[in-house]
């Protein structure tokens, strides 16, 4: 399989070693065109506005909501999560309004908060170290989210059919189990 890993900003060869690390071929996207040869994308952490403002500039908005419209995995991480959000807390602005909640930016604190904790993610593992960097959290989820993971009452992973966030860098660890997962839904969405 082809995965893909949105090359705009962020972590993104951190996010191909994990693919790599499964035996799947990696492909950094710099183009909308790339987005017709893979099978699945993951839009890495990063900073979400600059990461929104680059996806529109470069035309992915609406080629992103297309390729999700086929029903082909989509995986947000940290910042990605965000960009697949219907809603930001306290902001009208979204970017690609995929995924049914709402999130709230930098809930856990700012750089010098960031810490790792084990979470037990639905379907993933009891004991996933997670690193949280200025990190959002779900807030709600609506219609047929299914949350997967939480984390001091705060909702931290979620799955919505072929979309999956969430709300830390499992890229920065060695731990492929949430790559594996991922994997998983683009073999089951290509039945």
């Amino acid at each position: 399989m082809k995965i893909g890993v949105l090359a705009l900003q962020g972590a993104v060869a951190e996010h191909m070693r994990m693919i790599e690390m499964l035996g799947e071929e990696a492909v950094a996207i710099k183009k909308v065109e790339q987005l017709d040869d893979i099978e699945g994308i993951i839009i890495p952490g990063g900073e979400s506005t600059t990461i929104g403002k680059l996806i529109k500039k470069y035309g992915f908005d609406s080629a992103l909501i297309e390729f999700s419209n086929k029903k082909k995995p989509i995986f947000g991480t940290c910042a990605g999560l965000i960009i697949l959000a219907k809603e930001i807390n306290g902001t009208k602005d979204i970017h690609l309004g995929l995924m049914d909640v709402k999130v709230e930016r930098n809930a856990f604190g700012r750089q010098r908060e960031s810490f790792e904790t084990d979470l037990e993610i639905k379907g993933v593992a009891e004991d996933f170290r997670a690193v949280f960097i200025r990190a959002p959290y779900i807030m709600e989820v609506k219609n047929d989210v299914e949350v997967l993971s939480v984390f001091d009452d705060k909702i931290v992973a979620a799955r919505q059919g072929h979309l999956l966030g969430v709300a830390f860098h499992p890229e920065l660890t060695l731990d492929p189990r949430l790559h594996h997962y991922f994997l998983d839904m683009i073999k089951e969405y290509r039945r």
